[in-house]
């Protein structure tokens, strides 16, 4: 066998050899590694509060966000979207805020001042579709961060624009006052006239606002 040969044989073997050695070595080693994840959590502070959700109400919102940028008012450059955004919102009462005393001898609650209803939280979820932009009118993440703000900030005064808070109030009063009775107390509402006025439009009767707003902004 001449040594050219020889040579070009060994390369050949050699090279399967490292080859299969790498294979088995990837299959045994990389395909089981697994990503690094570290993650540090700190807890600032607890709180006890006393909130108690008495209404839970479900919104969809469809955002239209258009940019127009007139570069040097020869081309305009645009960059649009559209925003559906979902949330579940928990309406009730901080009864922190309730202000009342006890008059033990007569088993009678005084309520001073009744809080408003206010929400107490909001799950969101927003999906963007149809994200269209320009050569130099781009999105970038302050973009995100403002659509996703006005769009909570939106679907918030929504929710304390529908029937929620009306449901929560009488909620609350009928909890409260069928409480009382199972322990034979009393609740004797003596509220500021401004606190009694705002008590009763929240007990009135609202139909549920359903219509859609929209973000089309068109800016310079």
């Amino acid at each position: 066998m001449s040594t050219l040969l020889f040579f070009i044989l060994s390369v050949t073997l050699g090279g399967s050899l490292g080859a299969g050695a790498y294979y088995f070595w990837s299959r045994k080693y990389l395909a089981n590694s697994e990503p690094q994840k570290e993650a540090i959590v700190l807890l600032e502070r607890i709180e006890k509060v006393f909130k108690v959700v008495m209404a839970e109400g479900y919104f969809t919102e469809i955002y239209n966000y258009q940019h127009d940028k007139n570069i040097w008012n020869l081309i305009k450059d645009k960059k649009k979207a559209l925003i559906i955004a979902k949330a579940k919102v928990l309406v009730g009462y901080d009864f922190g805020k309730l202000r009342y005393h006890i008059e033990g001898s007569e088993k009678k609650m005084i309520i001073d001042f009744f809080p408003e209803p206010e929400i107490l939280s909001m799950d969101t979820d927003y999906k963007f579709y149809d994200i269209e932009q320009g050569w130099l009118n781009r999105f970038q993440s302050d973009d995100y961060t403002s659509i996703l703000n006005e769009a909570k900030q939106t679907m918030n005064e929504k929710a304390l624009q529908s029937d929620l808070p009306r449901i929560a109030t009488n909620q609350v009063q009928l909890m409260m006052f069928q409480l009382a009775a199972t322990m034979n107390w009393k609740i004797d509402m003596q509220l500021p006239e401004a606190n009694k006025d705002l008590l009763d439009e929240y007990t009135a009767y609202k139909p549920i606002d359903a219509g859609i707003d929209s973000l089309n902004k068109k800016l310079d």
